[in-house]
Order: structure tokens, then sequence, then C-alpha cells
């Protein structure tokens, strides 16, 4: 492979295939005889390790050998376990991590809550000198010590002693990794690591990445709804509304110049967990199904219920929700909704609350573009046009709500940037030093 790495300071910090020569946890520089992972592997990955799921993003350099791209292999998960059950004491772990980089490419669902957004990935990324290709997945955050024992099978411990991550839970499973992987965790700032993914991924996916709904409805139906790109080049001053299971609000005036103006407890864990209570549902996706089939008018009391029709001095449409779940304190309404109709009210109380928080820290702040990011948004359309509906009707056509194609992923590519970032200066701070 020819070198393709733009360095800093002295040639020595590469070798003689074009790699970093990446210092370990401790500064000192690994020894050349290291194959490729061994440099390359903690560099790799970027999570972040949210209250619900823990998104990892993996940049996977493009494959050669003797300079022709090397075709993938179908790993299937009975394979891997095969190999590891046949081989895990003997085998290299360089050999062990090709054999997981394939499974996990080759597989859309990984294990038993593992998914791969196979649509986010991008690829002629340039990471670390090398080209190739992003890629995204997630699973749930309750499942990190089982993903650990998972990463210990395959002897990554061999590879390296530390990995990236941001979230709460690179705080809360630290001492799990440490246990049970003999890793560090190294952590960022999960404010700082959203808006430096936010503006990398824009900055490598414009044509596609930011865009708006047109043609929406105020429940979110909206048959003949569709995207419209929309030109976020010149982004600021601009609202982020960061909606996981909690929500943050931040202003970003500039790349450097941000901060986190209030926030929410109500959020999609918040949906989620009342429609386990109400539905007896299991997962985010099954919440989403029930509530696409659900009517929440016969869960909610709306405005007509109230005055009969729209409250016109106040330009209150009569289907304007005045108070959600109300209908349910009488026992005739109770025996005529349905679980689908629990669901549809959980998502709608919830989209309509950070929605109102949004709008009204956007005119105190006096911003007038608002981004909406964050797994809540995941496959859920009718949350997404039920915001552009909104926005678009209380700002009367003077504000559209703006959302990000990789949604949630924004933080853990912000982790990879941050170690990339720190590697670098550090190379150069030991260079200088010598």
């Amino acid at each position: 492979m020819a070198s393709s790495v733009v360095t800093q300071g002295d040639s020595n910090t590469t070798t003689e295939q074009g790699l970093l020569n990446i210092p370990d946890a401790n500064g000192k520089l690994m020894p050349k005889h290291s194959r490729k992972y061994h440099k390359l592997a903690p560099y790799l990955f970027g999570m972040d390790i949210g209250g619900s799921l823990a998104k990892v993003v993996f940049f996977e350099p493009n494959p050669l050998v003797d300079g022709i791209e090397k075709k993938q292999r179908v790993i299937t998960h009975y394979d891997l376990t095969r190999n590891l059950s046949s081989d895990s004491d003997s085998s290299d772990a360089d050999d062990n991590f090709e054999m997981l980089t394939d499974y996990v490419l080759s597989n859309h669902y990984l294990g038993d809550t593992g998914i791969r957004d196979q649509r986010l990935e991008m690829r002629n990324q340039k990471f670390h000198g090398q080209i190739g290709t992003l890629h995204f997945f997630h699973f749930l955050t309750n499942r990190m010590d089982e993903c650990f024992e998972f990463a210990k099978t395959f002897r990554l411990p061999d590879l390296s002693d530390v990995v990236c991550a941001t979230g709460g839970g690179a705080y809360k499973y630290e001492n799990s990794c440490k246990e049970i992987l003999g890793m560090k965790l190294r952590k960022y700032d999960e404010l700082e690591c959203l808006i430096k993914g936010i503006h990398y991924i824009y900055a490598h996916n414009p044509l596609s990445e930011c865009y708006y709904w047109e043609g929406v409805t105020s429940d979110g139906s909206s048959p003949n709804a569709r995207k419209v790109p929309y030109d976020f080049g010149d982004p600021y001053p601009y609202i982020v509304v960061n909606f996981g299971s909690g929500v943050s609000i931040l202003a970003v005036r500039s790349p450097d110049d941000y901060y986190r103006v209030t926030g929410s407890s109500i959020g999609g864990g918040t949906f989620l967990g009342l429609c386990c209570l109400l539905t007896g549902c299991e997962t985010f996706e099954e919440a989403l199904r029930m509530a696409e089939n659900g009517d929440s008018t016969k869960v909610d009391k709306l405005v007509r219920d109230i005055y009969g029709g729209s409250y016109d001095k106040f330009n209150l449409p009569g289907s304007t929700v005045a108070a959600s779940f109300a209908h349910m304190m009488h026992a005739d309404k109770r025996k005529q909704m349905s679980k689908e109709d629990l669901a549809r009210a959980a998502l709608v109380t919830i989209t309509n609350n950070i929605g109102s928080i949004s709008m009204m820290t956007a005119h105190a702040e006096k911003i007038q573009r608002i981004v909406f990011v964050g797994n809540f948004l995941r496959t859920n359309d009718i949350a997404m046009k039920m915001l552009a509906h909104a926005l678009n009707y209380w700002s009367q056509g003077t504000m559209k709500a703006l959302f990000l194609e990789h949604e949630g992923y924004f933080g853990a590519v912000g982790a990879l940037l941050q170690l990339s970032d720190q590697v670098i200066t550090e190379m150069a701070d030991s260079n200088q030093s010598k």
C-alpha cells in the first residue's frame, strides 16, 4: 500500500506501509513491526453510550492485499462462534479482529439487539491517513457488559488498552470496561462531540444530510409529505435539539461558541417507558408500529372537545390538543380506546412538548433555525412530521424544523474525531520535545 498519510512532525510517526505509528495509552510509540490493527484498532471505533442506546461508528480502511482491493468475507454468527470455540486460544488477535470486522459488515442484525444502519454508511472518508468507509450500528445500552465480554472473546485487549467514548455511559461503564476488558475508556464531552460530529458529517454529506418535511398535517399521518433537501452550509446561529432518552437543547453560534440552554426529562425514554407500561410492548420499534396504527384523539382531549370548534381569539384550531390523555378520566372513553391509541397519544404528547420547548428556546435566544437530532427520530416519521407542522404553523411559515439523516450518531463520530485530533496533538508535542 502506498503511503497516503498526512503526518505531523518527522517521518518516525509513520510506518513503511503509510500507517500512523500510534502511541499507546502511556504515550509510547508502538513498535514498527506491529501489524496494522495493532496500530489502528482503538482509532477505528467511536462510541456514544446513551441512556437507552449505545451508538457506534466504525471506520473500515479500504482493505488492500498487494495493492488490490480485498473482497469481504461473508461471516455468519455460526461461523463466528465455531471459529472462536475451536481456535480462540491460539488464534491471532489480528485475525480475530478481521473476522469480527467481516461479521459486522456482512450482517444487518448483530446479536440480540444490535442493528447496523447500512443506509447511513459513508464511503471514501479519510481518517488517520487512510481512505475507507464509516459504518454505523447501535445496540441496547443495558447490554454493555455483554458487549465487553464479546470483545474480550475476540482478544481486542491484545490490540489496544484504550477505546474512545462519549455520553453518560462512558462514565457509568468505565469500571466494567476496565474490569472485563482491561481497557481504558478515553472519555470526551458529549455536547462537544455532538457539535463536532454534526459539522463533520454535513461537510462530507452536504447534498443529502439536512432536510425538512413539506406537505405535512398536524396529526403526522401526512401521506403526501415529502423530504426536501436543505442547504446547511452556513448554519449559524442555530438551535440543536438532541432528542434521545431525555432532551438537551443547545444554542450554536459558531463552531466554538455553543452552550446548553435547557432540556427536558420527557423524551424518547419516556415514550418507550409509557408504552411498555400501557401496551405491554417490549421494544422501541414495536411501540412505533403500534403508534402508527393508533388514533390519539380517542385518548387526548382537543380544543373542539371543549369549545365545540376552534378557539379563534387565540388562533387555536379545533384539532389542537388541549389536554393530553384527558379522555382517559372517563370510563366510556377508556372502553373505546385501544393499545395502539395509547401508543399514539404517548408519541403525540412527548413530541408536542419538545416542539413547544424548542420553539420557546429559539424565541428566547432570537434564533430562527432549529435542528432536531437524536435516536428518538430514528425511523420515526410521525414525530418528525408533527414537529415540522407545529413549527411551520406557530411561526406562520417563518421557521422550519430541520432534520439530519444520521440522527443519533453524531456523538460517536465526534468522539472518533476528538481522539484523532488528540493523537495528532500528542504526536506533535512528543516530536517537539525530542
